[in-house]
């Protein structure tokens, strides 16, 4: 087929049987022709992106929350009232630009005290470029983290810890 903005498009007429000119054997083209997997296009929005690499940077050890302190206070504040949506704190503190095959992605955490830094950012980097890739097919070009914040062991939590107070 020609690459003449006719490409993946159905075609008028279906494929008879041919001989193969190689083994001369015959056998039935497939209708459409190429492998189905290139049949159309997906795309991926932002924000699946950006829960992906939520979850997946909240399980690593030593990260204590996602987002910077005023953003962690309102969300708090936003799970505490009944009817309050939880989708918005799952991407909490992560932000990503997807293109057509990949991706890049701004993260702010804050990590518990007395771990790396260091090892933790680490972690985080490869558990969400691992995650994403995975689950989306896209190419993770870079993985930005901000620390914004310790969590000392003396500190209130910020976070809910899934009951109402």
């Amino acid at each position: 087929m020609s690459d003449t903005g006719q490409r993946n498009r159905p075609q008028e007429t279906l494929a008879k049987e041919s001989p193969d000119e190689a083994t001369g054997k015959s056998g039935s083209t497939r209708r459409g022709g190429g492998d189905p997997a290139t049949r159309g296009r997906t795309t991926i929005a932002d924000g699946v992106v950006e829960k992906i690499a939520g979850l997946a940077a909240r399980d690593v050890v030593g990260v204590h929350a996602m987002g910077g302190g005023l953003a962690r206070t309102f969300g708090a504040v936003r799970d505490r009232v009944p009817g309050g949506s939880s989708a918005k704190s799952v991407s909490r503190g992560v932000k990503a630009e997807v293109g057509e095959v990949q991706t890049a992605l701004d993260l702010e955490i804050v990590v518990e005290y007395g771990v790396s830094i260091a090892d933790v950012t680490r972690a985080v980097r490869e558990n969400v470029i691992s995650a994403v890739e995975r689950m989306t097919g896209l190419e993770v070009v870079e993985v930005n983290i901000a620390v914004s914040d310790v969590k000392l062991p003396d500190e209130e939590d910020d976070e809910p810890q899934g009951r109402l107070q």
